[in-house]
């Protein structure tokens, strides 16, 4: 950059000094005012570089693109409908996000004494923490335009421990730590917190940030609408929260707040990864065998729902063999999607499977055309390497770290430049390399890197 200004400035000085009207008095002071010009030196993208894009319902604070409450209230933002780079990121190393149900949750990388977990978005459970503006008044705030850290202080965990992974419901969030420890914050009316409800609490004025208690440490966390599911380092699940619909797993119906394992047809398997955007679960084992429970009201979880759309215990699906293995899982609110080692995507259910408007219901897994992920005769070879789903929208990247997104698009949440849904996979225009993709109700995060 230093040696492309040094050039512009011997080029303009050469462009003045050959004009034949100029004097030489005026060309010396041109000359000069040109020598002061500052040299700016911007700095240089790193392939270590982090950026954060969002996009979507904005008026929640979900965003967190607003720096001032006096600026928003003067050019309020409805939606953001195409991918906008969040600042907050360019100061702050984020290391993993969430989007939960209008609100976002961040994991920044700082020091051992620095605060490690930031949200913005609706707080009215207290989801992000005890929030108040500066100044004299005390009343916290229920809506926080833009990120802010969240104390951790109260939760009884190991001293100078990293959060690696969050994970955000519709008024609860998870984080882990690197030694396997899960905290709980937020709503725990259902005891998706996993610790015991109490009649009245107010989580608003008093948010309580707790420690889960668990038989080993755990690797993997993921948040349903208002229940938790916690993958152990030996591939166990264990679960808790809202359980009308079978979505705990532990065989019973009803609210559970003491954690307990999820097994049935789980038991003796080593679950790799688990799935809920809802209340529908799916989980795949080292083996890339498929497993589902929770609510199959759209044949979500094939033939083991034909007699009760609602599956308290891990069930096998063996209606996805023709998939192949499987390395990736996305469960939406009535439909459910898997990506094979072949880098191929299978949808089923009901909604918009990524076929076309004419295709509503699929009752087995099938095939998305891979041409819609970007393969074609000069890309012979390109594949999908991960899968998200939102209750109504879907995402994918693929090797090249492209992003294509499909489903409903409230808000603008599929970063298109529209509002109409997409009835297929479509690309999405990002100047970055996407890393992670996670769909909220209304909203968008990316996590991504450079191009170098």
């Amino acid at each position: 950059m230093r040696s492309t200004i040094q050039w512009c400035r011997s080029g303009y000085s050469q462009f003045v000094s050959t004009r034949s009207y100029a004097s030489a008095s005026r060309r010396s002071v041109l000359r000069q005012d040109v020598s002061r010009l500052p040299v700016h030196q911007f700095p240089i993208a790193k392939a270590t570089d982090t950026r954060v894009y969002v996009w979507g319902l904005a008026a929640t604070g979900a965003l967190g693109i607003q720096t001032s409450v006096k600026k928003q209230a003067q050019v309020f933002t409805d939606f953001v409908q195409h991918p906008s780079r969040l600042s907050f990121a360019e100061g702050h190393s984020v290391s993993d996000v969430a989007a939960g149900y209008g609100f976002t949750v961040y994991v920044v990388n700082g020091e051992r004494n620095e605060t490690q977990l930031w949200g913005t978005g609706i707080n009215t459970d207290g989801q992000l923490g005890y929030q108040k503006a500066p100044g004299p008044h005390s009343k916290p705030l229920e809506l926080l335009i833009y990120p802010a850290p969240i104390d951790l202080s109260t939760a009884k965990m190991q001293p100078r421990q990293r959060i690696v992974r969050v994970a955000a419901g519709r008024a609860h969030v998870l984080a882990l730590t690197e030694d396997g420890e899960v905290l709980a914050m937020g709503n725990n009316a259902y005891g998706q917190c996993g610790r015991k409800i109490l009649p009245d609490e107010d989580y608003f004025r008093n948010p309580v940030v707790n420690t889960i208690p668990l038989e080993e440490p755990v690797r993997a966390i993921e948040c349903g609408q208002d229940h938790s599911l916690m993958l152990t380092e030996t591939g166990r699940v264990f679960s808790c929260g809202w359980s009308d619909d079978g979505q705990a797993g532990q065989g019973r119906y009803g609210l559970i707040d003491t954690p307990g394992p999820a097994e049935g047809d789980l038991k003796g398997e080593q679950i790799v990864k688990i799935s809920s955007s809802c209340d529908t679960i799916l989980a795949v084992n080292a083996n890339g065998e498929l497993f589902g429970w929770g609510n199959s009201e759209y044949g979500q979880l094939g033939d083991v729902a034909h007699d009760n759309p609602q599956i308290n215990t891990p069930r096998y699906l063996s209606f996805t063999k023709e998939c192949g293995k499987i390395v990736d899982i996305a469960a939406g609110g009535s439909y459910c999607f898997v990506l094979n080692e072949h880098g191929d995507v299978f949808s089923w259910g009901y909604g918009i499977l990524g076929f076309g408007p004419e295709v509503q219901h699929r009752p087995a897994p099938t095939r998305i055309p891979p041409a819609l992920f970007g393969r074609n005769e000069f890309n012979p070879k390109a594949k999908v390497i991960a899968i998200a789903c939102g209750i109504t929208h879907c995402a994918a990247i693929n090797d090249q770290h492209d992003l294509y997104m499909w489903g409903h698009n409230r808000y603008a949440c599929l970063g298109l430049g529209h509002k109409n849904d997409q009835f297929f996979p479509l690309k999405v225009a990002l100047n970055a390399r996407v890393q992670k993709v996670t769909c909220g109700v209304d909203h968008t995060v990316t996590l991504c890197k450079a191009f170098v």
